[in-house]
């Protein structure tokens, strides 16, 4: 369960430890799904996301499992999914995660077989003019792969760490951006396929 179960509130501190999975509490008592790698699988909201902002998926190898408090530490997580607003000149920004409850991902057939963390995170931008501006939402989930290949996720992040709060993913004006903008960039590292 996520500290903001009941508030709902974000994190706005990229150096925060809620950073990695917006728990405070151990892991212990969690349970571990497992899926076979290929699988689909994803992240069922409470309710629709209504900040407009990007949207993505990490994974991190558990060492030794994925209910342990080391779990994620360092610099584990590889991204594996991701959904970046659109913009162009005329039409401005468009907001792929915005209405939407649910989100999917396939998991990479490569992924070595093993204990994971799944984290997703929301970064809201409606208020990300100013530093610390931006909300992120994050939860994980603990899976067991099976079936996976000989790939080698990369490149790798750690939360905190990933972030410095001043990526132009992060610190933006939305309702105003200078006149050479070209798009969004998204923060964190490139996404790992196979």
């Amino acid at each position: 369960m996520t500290d903001n179960h009941y508030s709902r509130g974000p994190v706005t501190d990229v150096t925060s430890p809620l950073m990695k999975c917006y728990e405070t509490t151990t892991a212990a008592s969690t349970s571990t799904y497992t899926v076979a790698a290929g699988t689909t699988i994803g992240f069922n909201a409470d309710q629709s996301l209504y900040h407009p902002g990007y949207l993505d998926i990490y994974m991190a190898k558990a060492n030794p499992t994925a209910n342990t408090e080391s779990a994620g530490s360092g610099a584990v997580w590889f991204k594996v999914a991701e959904w970046v607003p659109g913009w162009t000149k005329t039409g401005g920004f468009t907001w792929p995660s915005e209405n939407v409850q649910t989100f999917t991902f396939t998991i990479p057939q490569c992924l070595p077989s093993g204990e994971y963390l799944v984290r997703i995170e929301h970064i809201a931008l409606h208020a990300a003019s100013a530093f610390a501006g931006a909300q992120l939402y994050i939860a994980c989930a603990q899976i067991n792969v099976t079936g996976g290949g000989s790939g080698t996720p990369s490149p790798l992040t750690s939360f905190p760490g990933a972030y410095t709060g001043y990526e132009p993913g992060i610190l933006l004006n939305i309702y105003s951006v200078p006149s050479n903008y070209t798009g969004y960039t998204a923060p964190g590292p490139a996404k790992w396929t196979c």
